[in-house]
């Protein structure tokens, strides 16, 4: 038997992976465990490759012996046929993030359902999941409206600036889960929804750093909504802290980027992340990102 200590190599596969904050929180969560772990970003754009070399790039980390890859934009679908397994949510969400490799075959997984599923349940227990409004159907709100039907919501109002998008979207999700109530609505059918809603869920990229404000009008929000966010870059979004202020329960959009990483850490590794430490461990790398912002803009100049 080999006293060598195990390790264990994963990349990220995207374009603008660089700076990723997930391959620090594998890195960080192995090193408490005791385990060797490398994680290395593999970026399209640096390489100056097509989002369709991903199956090559497969190929090449399946013979430099990694253990695991995830996968992000905008390579969830066109990974798809290069693997030999697919999980069956996967499968049914059409997407993967997760790419296991065990004796020479590729496993495809979905973390960020998993991981905003997660989310819902550590940062908002006992939320009423009656009734909810996603704002938001894109590839992330694909995820997390598969999320919330498979965390028990029975009527999803799916919410999209582009009508053909939510209805597709509504209709797909809706033969997927036969027993709820998905409907594509537009904005402006908002002030009628939301006062029958127990919450709400913004997927757009509304709230990023580089697209700041609110996604809907903040006095449509009642102290008893709960309200989730899965923007995390600011934490502290406008809606979140709008939303709070208002009395609202919220879940910040770092829940769900650490679920999705402490979900892909135990497939890859086969051992259990502690949420709560790589959490903690997140909001670390974020603070370094807020604090150092002011400086790289006073550089620009």
């Amino acid at each position: 038997m080999s006293n060598r200590a195990e390790s264990v190599l994963v990349g990220l596969i995207g374009e603008g992976v660089m700076p990723s904050l997930t391959p620090p929180m594998h890195e960080r969560e192995a090193d408490v465990q005791g385990l060797r772990l490398l994680y290395r970003p593999i970026d399209l754009l640096e390489l100056v490759l097509p989002a369709t070399a991903v199956g090559d790039l497969l190929t090449a980390a399946q013979r430099m012996g990694y253990n695991g890859l995830n996968i992000t934009h905008p390579c969830k679908q066109l990974v798809l046929e290069h693997l030999h397994e697919i999980s069956d949510d996967a499968r049914r969400l059409g997407a993967v993030n997760t790419v296991l490799i065990q004796n020479g075959r590729l496993i495809g997984h979905n973390t960020d359902f998993s991981g905003f599923g997660s989310a819902l349940a550590d940062g908002l227990p006992g939320a009423t999941l009656d009734r909810v409004v996603q704002l938001g159907a894109g590839g992330a709100g694909s995820a997390v409206a598969y999320a919330l039907l498979t965390a028990g919501v029975s009527t999803l109002d799916l919410v999209d600036m582009d009508p053909n998008r939510a209805a597709e979207r509504a209709a797909e999700l809706g033969g997927l889960f036969p027993e709820a109530t998905v409907t594509p609505r537009s904005t402006e059918e908002l002030s009628q929804i939301m006062p029958q809603a127990d919450g709400l869920v913004h997927c757009t990229p509304i709230g990023m750093a580089a697209h700041p404000g609110l996604p809907l009008d903040i006095e449509l929000l009642e102290p008893r909504h709960w309200v989730a966010d899965i923007v995390y870059r600011p934490i502290e979004t406008q809606l979140v802290r709008e939303a709070r202020a208002k009395g609202c329960e919220v879940l910040d959009g770092g829940r769900m980027a650490v679920g999705q990483a402490a979900d892909a850490f135990q497939l890859i590794t086969g051992r259990e992340a502690n949420r709560e430490r790589m959490r903690a461990h997140f909001l670390e790398l974020i603070a370094v990102e807020d604090a150092a912002a002011p400086e790289l803009a006073k550089a620009a100049h």
